[in-house]
C-alpha cells in the first residue's frame, strides 16, 4: 500500500511572484481596532514555515508590537505629549531628527522588538566615532552645498567628528523615553532599549583659572568698559549662570546698608543679596524667561566692595535712563548693550566676547569656567559643600559642586601633606644612626 505524503501546513502563507509571503495575525490595533498583522519574506515554502513557525512563538512570548506604527509615529506622539521644558523640548526633537530617525525612524516597532539592543548599541558606537555614521571612506567630500556644482576649495574631504558622549547619552535617553512610553500605552509588551549598554557618563575635568590668570582676565575686562568688568566680576564672585546673570534686574539686588544717605560701603561693610529668580533662555531663535535651572529661587550674599561696585553700576544706569527720559520701571536689566537697559545682553555674545578677550591674554579658558573658578577658591578656603552648592545653585546637598566644579587644587594638596605629617608619629631612633 503506498504510503500518503503529508500535507505541508501553510495557513498564512501565499505565494507573490516567485517568492512566499508570510503573515501571522498579532492582535488588533488599540487605536483603530484593525487586525495588526506581522509579515515577511521567503525564498521558499520550507523556509516560509520557519518564519511563520517563529513569528508565532514571537507572538505567544509577546514580543510583537499590538500596533503597526513606526519609531518615527511613536517619537511623535511622545513628543508631542511628553512634559518637559520648551529648551529640553527642543533638544530632543533636534536629537531625533538628526540621529535617530535617519537610521531606526522607519522601522516598526515589532521589528525593533526582534533586533534587540545591539541596533541600539551599534548606533551609539558610530556617533562616538562620526557623528554623520560616514562608512570611513577615504574618498567622501563635504560640498559646501547639496546641490550639483563645480567643487572648489571650500569642498574639502570628510573629517570624521565625533557625537559628544553627553549628546550620546541624551539619544539613549530620548529612545528610551519613547519606548517605555509605548509600554505604557501598551503599544509594545517591554522596552528594547532597556537592556542596552548605556555610553559612560565622561569624568568631569574642570578647568578654572588659576588666582594669577584671574587678576589678568579681571583687569582686562575692567580696561575694556565699566559694564564688562562689573560682569566678568560678579560672574567670579557669585559663580552665577550665564542665563541667570543676563535675566538679573536692579531691583533683584537688596541692599542692606549700615547707614542712611551716601557713603563709603566698603568702610561701612555693607552687604547686597542677589536674587536669582529666573533664567533667559533662547530657543528655536526665540528667547524666553523661565525659572533657574533648579526650579527654585536662591539669594546669594555679597562682599562689601562688591555691593559697592552695585552701588555705582546701578547708579550709572539710573543716571543713562534720565538722560534719554525714560520712565521709572523695575523691570529693566541690570546687564544691556542697550543705553536705556530695556533688553537683555544676549548669553551667547557675553560668551563670545570673553573668548575672544582671554584668547588675547593667551589664556585657555571659557566664560562658564568662572563657575568653576568661584567653587574651587570657596572649596579651598574652607566653606562647606552646602553653602558653595546653595551659591551655585545645585540640589543634592553638594554632591555635584564636588564632583563637578571642584578642580583638583595643588596649594590645598600641598596643606593636606603638610597637616598628614603633622599628625604621623615620631620615626623611632634605629642604634647607630
Amino acid at each position: 500500500m503506498a504510503r500518503t505524503k503529508k500535507t505541508k501546513d501553510l495557513t498564512g502563507i501565499r505565494p507573490r511572484g516567485t517568492r512566499y509571503q508570510v503573515r501571522v495575525f498579532t492582535g488588533y490595533d488599540q487605536d483603530t481596532g484593525n487586525p495588526v498583522m506581522v509579515t515577511r519574506s521567503a525564498g521558499t515554502e520550507d523556509e516560509a514555515i520557519e518564519i511563520r513557525d517563529r513569528l508565532r512563538a514571537e507572538v505567544r512570548d509577546h514580543k510583537t508590537s499590538k500596533t503597526n506604527a513606526t519609531l518615527d509615529q511613536l517619537l511623535d506622539e511622545w513628543l508631542r505629549s511628553h512634559e518637559v521644558a520648551k529648551a529640553t523640548a527642543s533638544s530632543y526633537t533636534l536629537l531625533a531628527r538628526n540621529f535617530i530617525r535617519p537610521v531606526l525612524g522607519e522601522k516598526s516597532l515589532t521589528r525593533l522588538m526582534q533586533l534587540g539592543p545591539k541596533v541600539y548599541e551599534d548606533l551609539a558606537a558610530e556617533l562616538k566615532r562620526c557623528r554623520r555614521r560616514c562608512r570611513k571612506t577615504k574618498t567622501r567630500v563635504d560640498h559646501r552645498v547639496t546641490k550639483p556644482h563645480e567643487c572648489d576649495a571650500r569642498c574639502r574631504p570628510h573629517v570624521c567628528k565625533p557625537l559628544a558622549v553627553s549628546s550620546v547619552r541624551q539619544v539613549h535617553a530620548v529612545l528610551s523615553g519613547a519606548l517605555n512610553a509605548a509600554v505604557r500605552w501598551g503599544w509594545i509588551s517591554f522596552n528594547p532599549v532597556e537592556a542596552a549598554r548605556k555610553p559612560r557618563a565622561p569624568r568631569p575635568q574642570p578647568q578654572p583659572p588659576t588666582s594669577e590668570e584671574a587678576a589678568r582676565i579681571i583687569n582686562k575686562a575692567w580696561e575694556q568698559d565699566e559694564g564688562w568688568g562689573m560682569l566678568v566680576w560678579l560672574v567670579m564672585v557669585t559663580g552665577m549662570r550665564r542665563g541667570e546673570l543676563v535675566a538679573l534686574r536692579p531691583s533683584r539686588v537688596l541692599f542692606n546698608h549700615s547707614e542712611a544717605g551716601e557713603h563709603d560701603c566698603v568702610k561701612h561693610s555693607c552687604r547686597a543679596i542677589i536674587e536669582v529668580r529666573t533664567n533667559l533662555v533662547k530657543v528655536d531663535g526665540v528667547l524666553s524667561e523661565k525659572d533657574t535651572k533648579s526650579h527654585q529661587m536662591r539669594r546669594i550674599s555679597v562682599d562689601s566692595t562688591t555691593t559697592g561696585l552695585l552701588v555705582d553700576h546701578i547708579a550709572g544706569i539710573e543716571k543713562r535712563r534720565r538722560e534719554l527720559d525714560s520712565p521709572a520701571a523695575d523691570d529693566v536689566f541690570l546687564f544691556s548693550y542697550s543705553p536705556a537697559h530695556d533688553r537683555p545682553c544676549d548669553a551667547d555674545g557675553l560668551t563670545h566676547r570673553y573668548s575672544r578677550m582671554t584668547a588675547g591674554l593667551k589664556i585657555a579658558t571659557h566664560l562658564h569656567a568662572l563657575r568653576h573658578y568661584s567653587a574651587t577658591e570657596l572649596i579651598t578656603a574652607g566653606v562647606d559643600l552646602r553653602t558653595v552648592a546653595g551659591r551655585l545653585g545645585h540640589g543634592g546637598g553638594g554632591t555635584t559642586t564636588l564632583r563637578v566644579y571642584a578642580a583638583w587644587v595643588p596649594e590645598a594638596d600641598a596643606q593636606a601633606a603638610e597637616l598628614m605629617a603633622a599628625r604621623m608619629p615620631s620615626r623611632p631612633v634605629v642604634d647607630g644612626e
